[in-house]
């Protein structure tokens, strides 16, 4: 059995990626600091916490575990944040970029796959967005990943490092298993937040801008299921190691859907009224942001399963009913797992 190294692997994402590549036949070695992961997301292969700038700790992980390749998830993500606080984004991504490529290339593992996201494009010139089309982000956030993405062909073309670099559009949705989901503290993601404000969690759901250029003066995304994004990292890696070519490709399903139109799933599925409060758009975001997919399909094989809205807010609604009703297990857990450092 490969293992290989998970970057944030106790974290959203990762943990649902860690979950498909245990099932492809990988095993998964989870690093994470726990900044903002969580140790009961880490299932499925063995966790180590330690931080990328922790240079003994990362060489010794790889010295013990000899992982085939890294998938790098870890990285600071909230748009808004990155510009009011644009020193923590370039320190915690890309500064911890260039440690994991360091102990890379000290180690001699030549592949990896890289979170990267439909930010690095900015202001779509076109839509569905293209791989080509310019990057030009327009957030500190953007820009880091934009800067990791630059390391990293530098690296490709000295070091021989290869690569496969995704580029998310809205991640959401849950394990459909519900073993693990998204758990962030404070919430920011738009499905979470407003299923929290069905739920009595928060007073209501907050609409940033409704100015935007689109039919209800909302912002348009395109939402990709959590599933079908990890099971794309996991047919990226195949492809990595397979056919050792580097690449870029993006993720999300073509389609775009408004905050409005989200809400009014969302009431719908629930049957409950959504409590919103209107607020002015926050820097750095832009009015649409969908992909096109066909690249994914068609180097990796890859079309989303779950991304349809209904599956994605049943999932969420779902997972978040359960980690509501064991909010008081999940807070002992994570203090226990504090308190032990």
């Amino acid at each position: 059995m490969d293992s290989v190294l998970v970057t944030g692997g106790a974290g959203y994402i990762g943990s649902h990626t860690c979950k498909c590549l245990a099932k492809a036949g990988f095993l998964p070695i989870t690093y994470d600091n726990l900044s903002t992961g969580h140790e009961y997301a880490v299932k499925w292969g063995p966790f180590i916490r330690g931080d990328l700038s922790d240079a003994a700790r990362l060489n010794s992980a790889i010295a013990e575990f000899k992982p085939k390749a890294v998938l790098h998830f870890a990285a600071s993500a909230i748009v808004f944040e990155s510009v009011q606080d644009p020193a923590k984004y370039y320190e915690n991504n890309v500064g911890s970029a260039i440690h994991l490529l360091n102990a890379m290339r000290q180690n001699g593992i030549k592949d990896l796959i890289f979170s990267s996201t439909c930010a690095t494009y900015g202001i779509p010139q076109s839509i569905p967005i293209i791989e080509t089309h310019p990057q030009d982000p327009i957030n500190p956030y953007g820009r880091s990943k934009l800067m990791i993405e630059q390391m990293i062909r530098d690296y490709s073309h000295s070091y021989g490092l290869r690569s496969i670099n995704l580029r998310y559009f809205n991640v959401a949705g849950a394990d459909p298993d519900l073993e693990i989901g998204e758990n962030h503290d404070p919430e920011t993601h738009l499905i979470p937040s407003i299923l929290h404000a069905v739920l009595g969690i928060q007073p209501e759901a907050i609409v940033y801008g409704t100015d935007f250029e689109s039919k209800d003066g909302s912002a348009i995304r395109d939402y990709i299921h959590v599933q079908d994004l990890a099971e794309a990292h996991v047919l990226a890696l195949k492809y990595l190691l397979t056919e050792q070519k580097s690449d870029v490709i993006n993720l999300g399903t073509t389609n775009g859907f408004s905050v409005f139109e989200i809400i009014e799933s969302i009431e719908k599925y629930t049957g409950k009224k959504v409590p919103i409060k209107l607020e002015k758009r926050r820097p750095g975001d832009p009015s649409i942001l969908v992909a096109d997919r066909q690249k994914a399909e068609k180097v990796l094989g890859w079309t989303p399963k779950l991304s349809d809205l209904a599956t994605i807010i049943d999932t969420a609604w779902k997972w978040q009913q359960l980690l509501h009703e064991n909010v008081p297990l999940l807070k002992s857990a994570i203090k226990k797992i504090d308190s032990s450092c």
